[in-house]
């Protein structure tokens, strides 16, 4: 998310052409590939943070400010368990991955949650911060 937060910043607007947005995210601010742009325009699509009107891309900042926070959340829990198991933060994105399978399409936050439960850590910290 914050790759739109720069994008916007880049621009000064929230409104982009496809093909503008895309240029602007891989080749100006050279922050990933042609087809990790594509899928984040898509998957922010699917979420409401981008609404497509007459041909434009519009970026509602007001939930992107939302799902910055909520991954924030999710950040600093996967370094909280990765400290508190002694692995890298991927070591434990991987493990999670497995161990989210069960749970189907709960919210990834809520999975870390569990997780580190599951893991025997302590999360309560993080309790109070979670929406369900």
């Amino acid at each position: 998310m914050k790759e739109l937060k720069n994008a916007i910043l880049y621009k000064g607007s929230n409104e982009f052409t496809k093909q503008e947005l895309i240029g602007i995210l891989v080749v100006k601010l050279r922050l990933m590939s042609v087809k990790e742009a594509k899928e984040l325009i898509e998957n922010c699509i699917e979420k409401g943070i981008i609404k497509e009107r007459d041909g434009k891309l519009i970026i509602n900042e007001g939930i992107l400010e939302k799902e910055e926070k909520e991954e924030d959340i999710f950040t600093k829990m996967i370094a909280y368990i990765a400290r508190k198991l002694g692995w890298s933060e991927f070591e434990v994105l991987e493990d999670m991955k497995k161990f989210s399978e069960r749970y189907g399409t709960l919210d990834k936050r809520i999975v870390a949650y569990l997780y580190g439960v599951d893991k025997g850590i302590d999360m309560s910290k993080f309790k109070d911060k979670l929406e369900v």
